[in-house]
């Protein structure tokens, strides 16, 4: 299987995906920090996670799945959000609130 379509089986398998630095637990950048906390902020405990640093093909193949250069990347559905700043944009305005409304697990 090729990482292009390894990608796309990992951001259709969940409602929620998460490809960050590090893990939800112990982020490994402020980038990466920021998209958990949203996402919690959100109400989202569970979600899917891959961390980039461990699988440096799956790095790169998400920036060029998502045609996005920088890493976190949000998947909803199988579809592309946005990395972090976007994620606290959609926060801010409750776009994101709505968009995760009943997909999510809560806690």
């Amino acid at each position: 299987m090729d990482i292009q379509e390894k990608i796309r089986q990992q951001v259709t398998g969940s409602p929620v995906v998460l490809y960050m630095k590090g893990t939800p637990q112990m982020p490994q950048c402020g980038f990466s920090q920021l998209a958990v906390q949203v996402l919690n902020a959100c109400g989202v405990r569970e979600f899917q996670s891959f961390n980039v640093l461990a699988d440096p093909e799956i790095r790169q193949g998400v920036k060029d799945y998502a045609n996005w250069p920088t890493v976190p990347q949000l998947y909803v559905k199988g579809e592309f959000v946005g990395g972090s700043d976007i994620m606290r944009e959609m926060y801010e305005s409750g776009e994101l609130q709505k968009l995760l409304e009943g997909i999510a697990q809560k806690a």
